[in-house]
C-alpha cells in the first residue's frame, strides 16, 4: 500500500522512519530461522550456522549493506558445510 504513495506525498521525516523498515524486518525474520531448531529448542554453540551468523554480523557492521550480509551469510555457511 505504502508502494502505491507518491514520494512526494510523504514528509522528510516519514521517508527516514520508512528507511529503517528493512533493517528492522531482517533481524526479525532471520535469527530465529537461525537460533531456534525445528523442535524449538536453541541451536548448540558448535552449530555452523552459529559461525555464519557471526561472520555475516561482522561484514554486515563494516559494510552497512544488507546484500553483502546476506551473500556473506549464505557464502561462509555453505563453505562451512561442505569444506569443513
Amino acid at each position: 500500500m505504502i508502494s502505491m504513495i507518491k514520494k512526494d506525498m510523504l514528509s522528510e521525516k516519514t521517508k527516514i522512519l520508512l528507511g529503517y523498515v528493512p533493517s528492522a524486518v531482517f533481524p526479525a525474520l532471520i535469527f530465529p530461522a537461525v537460533l531456534l531448531e525445528n523442535s524449538g529448542s536453541f541451536v548448540n554453540y558448535n552449530d555452523p550456522k552459529i559461525l555464519a551468523i557471526l561472520i555475516a554480523m561482522l561484514v554486515g557492521y563494516f559494510s552497512k549493506k544488507i546484500i553483502s550480509t546476506i551473500l556473506s551469510g549464505l557464502v561462509s555457511y555453505w563453505f562451512i558445510i561442505f569444506f569443513l
